[in-house]
């Protein structure tokens, strides 16, 4: 009791007070555990309420990919809060966006070149799918509606993307045969799925409007990777069937895997490609949907009625163009691929020796990314919790435990993660 009491009160207020008001994501909330009240972050660290600091090895949802509080980010960000927090984008326009609208395209391979702004990676998704059946309904195709996706696909939480992740992989399992149907199949990494793609392409190919991927790895489907290969087998489909090609970067983008954009793994262009989470350098809710000239001339026209009728209020906001502004500075003036290069090494090294360990299925690094699959998790919350008392905060999720660091992270704190993971797994906590 008493040591309960002492916890209680090492609580802030705001915490005790508020907690039973919030409703957390992916969670049953009968059954979760607290969520860990955070007061602080700086670098690779989240400092809690009660003093402690955790080595962040998934960077908040991969987005913080300089690290938490840089200088260089903020005080772009406040110099913005001090001339213009915010203003709509319909039929007003401001230096960030256009700034920004500009470097992407020009860091961007082919001829991508329109960007749609919206505020999370999921509707980044929905713009996407959405642009893709208008560009045939204004073509004259008015049965090209379907999309085709891939297992261990996951693309977001609104109805339209839910709709083209994998059922069973994708967290949606609940709703479906309530969602929109579309094509989920397997990605042409073999010779045999390749043709087998290609003869339901054939078959489809009057119904479909694109094919959705998340080049390189599929990340909240189960952190999977196919190589760069199944990427241009995509593309010559998509182009021998006369359909579109829509890359989903929002987990891959902005040097996750090695290059600042997966597809240049590939050397390929998508038609439209989605990007959010490390756009920011994980300050502000942004996300982009840029599009081809191919798809954009399509809408390009003295009839209002092949406009894109989209728009979120928050779009462009002035804040998170600055924001993403800033990190692009930051992936110019600082060696951020080679640090990503370094985390690469680092994590196939020091994630090694799980590969011998009970229970572990497989092991696998990417870029900044470190995988260890495992046969079974037990009890999520139980080894979410052994981390915390390790002093690092690290998220499995399925059966899954995977590090995606900022690339800022310095050698020992990488280190630390590293034999945390490699502590838990090898004790069978899992």
């Amino acid at each position: 009791m008493a040591e309960n009491t002492r916890k209680n009160e090492a609580l802030p207020g705001w915490y005790a007070e508020g907690l039973s008001h919030i409703w957390l994501p992916y969670a049953q909330m009968k059954t979760a555990p607290d969520p860990l009240p955070v007061v602080r972050t700086h670098s690779a660290r989240i400092v809690l309420a009660d003093g402690r600091e955790l080595i962040d090895g998934i960077a908040s949802w991969w987005t913080a990919c300089h690290g938490y509080n840089q200088p260089h980010i903020r005080q772009a960000v406040e110099r913005q809060l001090a001339a213009m927090p915010h203003v709509m984008f319909g039929g007003l326009a401001h230096e960030q966006a256009l700034t920004l609208a500009r470097r992407l395209t020009a860091l961007l391979p082919g001829d991508l070149e329109r960007v749609f702004f919206s505020d999370s990676g999921s509707v980044a998704v929905e713009v996407a799918m959405k642009m893709a059946v208008q560009y045939w309904l204004n073509r004259g195709a008015r049965g090209k509606t379907t999309f085709v996706a891939f297992k261990g696909g996951y693309h977001g939480d609104t109805t339209g993307a839910m709709a083209v992740c994998d059922p069973n992989e994708g967290m949606h399992a609940l709703f479906a045969g309530l969602l929109p149907q579309h094509i989920i199949t397997d990605l042409p990494d073999t010779e045999e799925h390749a043709a087998a793609l290609d003869a339901l392409l054939a078959r489809e190919s009057e119904t479909i409007a694109a094919l959705i991927v998340e080049p390189l790895v599929q990340g909240a489907g189960g952190m999977k990777f196919h190589d760069a290969d199944v990427l241009r087998r995509l593309r010559a489909l998509a182009d021998r069937h006369d359909l579109l090609l829509i890359f989903d970067e929002i987990f891959t983008g902005f040097g996750r895997t090695g290059t600042m954009f997966a597809c240049e793994a590939a050397g390929v262009t998508p038609d439209i490609i989605t990007l959010s989470k490390a756009l920011t350098g994980g300050t502000l809710p942004l996300a982009a949907t840029i599009a081809t000239s191919k798809v954009f001339d399509a809408f390009w026209s003295d009839d209002p009625n092949k406009a894109l009728m989209h728009g979120p209020t928050f779009m462009a906001n002035a804040l998170a163009c600055a924001a993403a502004n800033a990190s692009l500075d930051l992936f110019e003036r600082e060696p951020r691929l080679d640090q990503v290069a370094a985390i690469e090494r680092q994590l196939a090294l020091e994630l090694a020796p799980c590969r011998s360990m009970p229970n572990v299925k497989d092991v696998r690094v990417r870029g900044a990314i470190g995988v260890v699959e495992l046969a079974h998790i037990g009890n999520l919350g139980a080894l979410r919790r052994r981390f915390v008392d390790e002093d690092v905060f690290v998220r499995p999720f399925g059966n899954i435990v995977y590090l995606a660091p900022a690339f800022t992270i310095v050698p020992d704190e990488l280190s630390q993660l590293t034999r945390a993971v490699a502590k838990l797994v090898g004790q069978g906590v899992a």
